[in-house]
């Protein structure tokens, strides 16, 4: 019996995009899963694995870019939901100044 696939999107407000931190976290979040994830920055793909943190980023998603996610196992579903939360909550960044989050290293 084949696995079935899930499928989810959410629009990416955060305002720098999917830059470095972003990316971090969302690829650690991923990994915490032993599903097959994907990531697109189209409905149709091209799709990459959301769990290489050098694909992600090499993704340069824009805000304003709705994210497509898919994966496939046993805990597809509980993935997309915590990733599209994270995405909603904008990566739990709210109120960090652009200015904070270059002396972090972004």
């Amino acid at each position: 019996m084949a696995e079935q696939e899930s499928t989810a999107s959410v629009l990416l407000t955060h305002e720098v995009g999917l830059h470095a931190r972003p990316s971090v976290k969302l690829t650690k979040l991923a990994k915490t899963y032993s599903s097959d994830i994907a990531l697109a920055t189209a409905e149709g793909g091209p799709w990459i694995d959301a769990k290489s943190i050098v694909r992600v980023m090499a993704a340069k998603a824009p805000q304003g870019t709705v994210l497509h996610f898919r994966a496939s196992g046993p805990d597809a579903d509980a993935a997309l939901a915590a990733l599209v939360s994270l995405v909603k909550r904008d990566f739990d960044e709210a109120g960090v100044h652009v200015s904070e989050r270059s002396h972090a290293g972004d």
